[in-house]
């Protein structure tokens, strides 16, 4: 494509202008125009999602997914509004990054909007103190050794019972909860 001289000027002061807007190095805004991303991440930003979560789906996830299957990242089965919404989900913790995932998976293979892909699959963070209790008791049960160090003030400890927990629930567990609970049975 070939941009008279003004054109390219207008380009260039846009391109400035986001990278301000983005708080972006020059480096970062070349990779969001080298990956065929700059009008995805333009408009799930307008769709209500920040410049750094439609960055980081669309140069991270999506860009991996287009790249997998050799596709161009506009011609994926998801549209920018779709990621706006897994972003709202995540910064809501109504999902967490995995859960995130699973949800683009299942809107890219056709299963719905995001919201109805929560809903079939379950997808929902786990924040329940009922049902975290139980899973944080069970997980304090098998690992003793570790409790006894967390009870000791070595609460670095605690995310080896965090990451049983997170295991025995499917990776639904909301992990912040997690580890005040943990913390609330053992202090």
């Amino acid at each position: 494509m070939v941009f008279s001289t003004s054109t390219k000027r207008q380009i260039l002061q846009l391109l400035r202008a986001l990278r301000t807007e983005w708080n972006v190095s020059a480096v970062e805004m070349e990779a969001i125009v080298n990956a065929g991303a700059l009008e995805p991440v333009l408009q799930t930003v307008a769709a209500g999602a920040s410049a750094a979560d439609a960055r980081k789906w669309w140069l991270g996830e999506l860009s991996r997914r287009a790249h997998d299957t050799e596709t161009e990242l506009a011609a994926l089965a998801i549209t920018p509004a779709q990621v706006a919404r897994v972003a709202a989900l995540v910064a809501a913790g109504t999902l967490n990054d995995r859960l995130a995932r699973d949800v683009i998976d299942a809107v890219l293979a056709g299963e719905g909007a995001p919201d109805e892909v929560v809903e079939a699959r379950g997808l929902a963070v786990v924040s329940d103190d009922s049902a975290l209790t139980a899973a944080v008791d069970e997980a304090i049960a098998a690992n003793p050794e570790v409790a006894a160090k967390i009870r000791d003030g070595k609460i670095a400890a605690a995310s080896v019972l965090v990451g049983a927990v997170r295991k025995a629930t499917g990776g639904k567990a909301d992990a912040a909860r997690v580890r005040e609970l943990i913390l609330q049975r053992l202090g």
